[in-house]
């Protein structure tokens, strides 16, 4: 993965606005983050698979990025955004990574199930 080109992905985002997409969404404070620190609140959500249909998009922020869509019944949001994945054409896998390197939140949409 590589640092997030903001232009990039809101080329990506644009271009699929208003179709029906699979989307999976997730956060975590990482699963063992009371077990190694007891003052660590353990916290994660996960959706996957989901279909949504987005009638705007964008990505903001200098880094981490956030990015909302706006879909018919409310919005999806993502914010702590640092890395994605440019070489992947057929979906937008977009993550946010701590510094450590570990995993703290995603967003990703494609047009086939994950």
């Amino acid at each position: 993965m590589q640092l997030i080109n903001k232009q990039s992905v809101q080329e990506r985002i644009n271009a699929w606005k208003n179709r029906p997409l699979y989307a999976h969404v997730e956060m975590t404070s990482g699963a063992y983050a009371a077990h190694n620190d007891s003052s660590k609140h353990p916290a994660a959500t996960f959706i996957s698979n989901a279909v949504v249909q987005y009638s705007a998009g964008s990505i903001a922020g200098d880094g981490p990025y956030r990015v909302g869509l706006k879909t018919s019944n409310g919005w999806i949001y993502s914010e702590g955004l640092t890395h994605w994945d440019s070489g992947d054409v057929e979906r937008l896998i977009l993550a946010g990574h701590d510094s450590q390197g570990k995993l703290v939140v995603a967003l990703q949409l494609s047009e086939s199930p994950f």
